[in-house]
């Protein structure tokens, strides 16, 4: 299995199937999938409804997690399989530009949430297992934050801690 495959999966196995969570700011969501993301997706010009959300298949995920998180973002210059994994999870938890902002953070250069022939250069030069810290160091911190600033979002910390356990951990 490719690396892409295994993230997808994981990604799948995370998040779950369909869940209508009242703290949930994204509102229902299926595979994590949100019902404005999946609007998005489908061209609909307007969120998806419950009935589309629930209805979302796991092969319409696949394509949609690939094209907005990774080929989408430009995530695939990554070569580190465990950086790549880190990346493509906090976009889909956190948004993609914030996952690219945080690796360009870490970098050094210009946190636009762009990946462009810059954050690409710097990228081939720089270590990035080290980077891999770097990025988690921040995810973790934006975590504490979100508890910290909303604390209807506390519903979820155990499930984001046990999430953020298998990237401190390298089981991913």
């Amino acid at each position: 299995m490719n690396i892409i495959e295994q993230i997808l999966d994981d990604i799948l196995r995370r998040e779950g199937g369909y869940v209508n969570h009242p703290a949930d700011r994204g509102g229902p969501t299926n595979f994590g999938i949100t019902a404005q993301t999946l609007g998005n997706w489908r061209k609909l010009g307007r969120p998806a409804t419950v009935a589309e959300v629930q209805a979302l298949t796991e092969t319409e995920a696949r394509a949609l997690y690939r094209q907005q998180y990774i080929t989408g973002p430009g995530f695939e210059v990554i070569t580190h399989p465990a950086l790549l994994h880190l990346l493509v999870d906090a976009g889909v938890h956190s948004g993609p530009k914030r996952a690219a902002q945080w690796l360009q953070s870490a970098l050094g250069v210009t946190a636009d949430g762009v990946i462009g022939p810059k954050t690409s250069a710097a990228l081939a030069q720089a270590d990035q297992g080290v980077l891999y810290g770097k990025v988690l160091g921040q995810r973790l911190r934006h975590l504490g934050r979100l508890i910290t600033n909303d604390p209807k979002q506390s519903a979820f910390a155990a499930g984001w801690m046990n999430r953020m356990a298998e990237f401190v951990e390298g089981t991913v």
